[in-house]
């Protein structure tokens, strides 16, 4: 039914969950679903021994509501706001679009790519 990955270390888990969420829950297309903005966690304790040091750092795209960050950051949050203030992955994705009997390919607009079929 569909084959996906976001890559990008330990951001990989955060933009899947957002990519199946923007699916699932919010009923984007393919390629909606990958462009959507993306929020990313940075400093969490990790399986390699890092310790969490204030609770991290919340990342946000550019494409979100400033009001947004203020709100975050109102609650106590780091915030960073910027597409390059942080990783936020990389995607690609293909499903099986069963009532239409085709394949439906997606990829990254924060990177060079394509999605190309025959």
């Amino acid at each position: 039914y569909l084959a996906f990955g976001v890559m990008g270390g330990d951001f990989q888990p955060q933009g899947q969950v957002q990519v199946l969420c923007n699916i699932i829950d919010f009923g984007m297309d393919l390629q909606e679903a990958g462009d959507a903005p993306r929020v990313a966690h940075e400093g969490s304790s990790t399986p390699r021994g890092d310790k969490m040091q204030g609770g991290g750092t919340v990342g946000l795209e550019d494409y979100f509501p400033p009001h947004l960050a203020d709100e975050l950051r109102a609650r106590g949050h780091n915030v960073h706001v910027g597409n390059h203030a942080m990783f936020y992955g990389g995607y690609q994705a293909i499903m099986f679009d069963k009532e239409h009997g085709v394949y439906v390919g997606a990829t990254e607009i924060r990177k060079d790519g394509q999605a190309a079929g025959y």
